[in-house]
């Protein structure tokens, strides 16, 4: 965290923004044991203060989160039914554009360091009720956690549903809407090039998943007002201070 200049605290022992990472004044002591700290550096002032502005009044809560609190990447999480009014099929036959009828994920991930301690945060939206899902892992990569986001988005539903998952990751968002995930499979993991495809346990879980639901991905610009993706932003740097991290199994290899 040391090339940021100004690390934003929205929540902590002393919420504020701070020039210094380390120290008794420092943001660490802020966070660090902190329960539900929310913290995250930026380059500039302007953006730690916009940061701290998209989190207010967006801290998680019982009221917020009737299923429970969220739990680390490796803790059992119970499931919940999120049932769509209708069938697939139904759907897409009663409504040409069913767009306003799918269940919304918002997703984001990444590390304090790239690799480093990383964390993922999931808004879950459908039919007026809302779940939030967050985890982390003590070494792993931004790649890793967005992908993971979206992964956990999906193991939550239970039965077949139309899903909108949405993400700032373009590497996600493409890899596929664009088919590139199919073809690293369909090529033994590899690319056109003959290098491994990374993140290769990640993708198949996730093209498995694409196949039990329909799904779509829409990209959406991080950090840019979307208060569902600033809140994904939060919930997943709010792991990433963690001191109880599983490792990531699938890193690395």
């Amino acid at each position: 965290m040391a090339k940021n200049k100004f690390y934003a605290v929205a929540q902590g022992r002393k919420p504020g923004i701070y020039t210094d990472w380390f120290g008794d004044n420092g943001a660490e002591a802020q966070v660090r044991g902190a329960a539900g700290a929310l913290y995250k550096g930026f380059a500039s002032r302007h953006e730690a203060e916009d940061w701290i502005k998209s989190c207010a009044g967006l801290a998680p809560s019982q009221t917020s989160m009737p299923w429970g609190p969220e739990g680390t990447a490796e803790a059992p999480q119970k499931r919940v039914r999120l049932k769509a009014k209708k069938s697939v099929k139904e759907e897409a036959k009663d409504h040409p554009s069913p767009q306003g009828e799918r269940i919304e994920i918002y997703s984001d991930g990444g590390c304090s360091k790239n690799p480093g301690p990383g964390g993922y945060g999931v808004v879950i939206l459908h039919d007026g009720k809302r779940r939030e899902l967050s985890g982390g892992y003590a070494r792993t990569t931004n790649n890793r956690m967005e992908l993971m986001g979206c992964i956990k988005g999906l193991e939550a539903l239970e039965e077949h549903c139309a899903v909108t998952v949405i993400s700032d990751s373009q590497y996600v968002v493409n890899g596929i809407a664009k088919g590139w995930a199919k073809a690293w499979k369909k090529n033994n993991w590899k690319r056109r090039t003959g290098e491994r495809a990374e993140n290769s346990d990640l993708w198949a879980r996730l093209l498995v998943l694409c196949e039990k639901h329909d799904v779509r991905f829409q990209w959406v610009r991080g950090h840019n007002g979307n208060p569902e993706n600033e809140r994904c932003d939060c919930l997943a740097v709010a792991m990433t201070g963690k001191d109880d991290l599983p490792p990531d199994h699938g890193y690395g290899k």
